[in-house]
């Protein structure tokens, strides 16, 4: 693999029950592509909060920048992307796709429920003087839901290492225009997702007017599942930015 614009930093964004190493494998084959490549973390505290924050890691970077994000980490590069001057597209990778005034779970009410969303388990932490509300995916329900394409042990780490998104992540509105609205956009399709219903995977790209690519049997975790065929969607973007 080579790309033609080097100068570009990729800032990959992972969703809810996720972290940073869920890049791990795309990384890599950013970096043998000569690719700079940044995986902040992604608070998952609520949209707003979340889009500031990466926000601010982005506007620190020297150059332009392509935004990837995963799942619930597509509505965070929507917003940040509204808000950092040196992103020029976007990637979205088995994600939600929500536009002004829409929800991450009010993007996809039309679709029938995918199976995250009898899988997820409450639990409380403190909010100051208030309790606020978490959720994880049940230890049982992890390796069909998020990666039903890697082994079995591999995905009983990820669920045992998994990160809780709050409620207001899933729940609070698109408060800025979308980056994509005005940004060259890329979305990669998950074929077999059993958190995001393929189907409103295929609608969010089409409301984002993205070019879209279906990886036909990937699991949500395409990242780790199908690194390569999620690179190329990348290295794909960033030589059609640079031309």
């Amino acid at each position: 693999m080579t790309s033609s614009a080097p100068s570009f930093t990729v800032v990959l964004v992972h969703g809810a029950f996720a972290d940073a190493s869920s890049w791990a494998e795309v990384i890599a084959r950013l970096r043998r592509a000569g690719v700079a490549a940044a995986a902040p973390s992604n608070p998952l505290r609520g949209l707003t909060a979340d889009g500031e924050y990466l926000a601010g890691v982005v506007s620190q970077i020297d150059g332009p920048v392509l935004l990837v994000g995963h799942s619930y980490g597509g509505p965070v590069i929507t917003y940040a992307s509204s808000k950092a001057d040196n992103v020029k597209g976007l990637v979205f990778v088995a994600s939600f796709g929500v536009d002004k005034g829409m929800s991450t779970l009010g993007s996809n009410a039309e679709f029938a429920p995918a199976e995250l969303d009898s899988s997820l388990l409450p639990k409380t932490f403190p909010l100051g003087d208030a309790t606020g509300t978490e959720f994880y995916i049940q230890p049982d329900h992890f390796h069909s839901v998020f990666c039903a394409d890697l082994p079995a042990d591999r995905a009983a780490t990820m669920g045992a290492s998994q990160r809780p998104a709050t409620d207001t992540a899933f729940g609070e509105p698109l408060a800025v225009e979308p980056g994509w609205r005005s940004l060259p956009s890329w979305f990669v399709i998950a074929g077999a997702d059993h958190a995001i219903n393929p189907d409103a995977e295929r609608a969010a790209a089409q409301r984002i007017g993205a070019t879209a690519t279906v990886v036909e049997g990937g699991s949500h975790a395409i990242a780790l599942s199908r690194p390569d065929e999620v690179t190329q969607v990348i290295l794909t973007a960033l030589q059609t930015l640079a031309a």
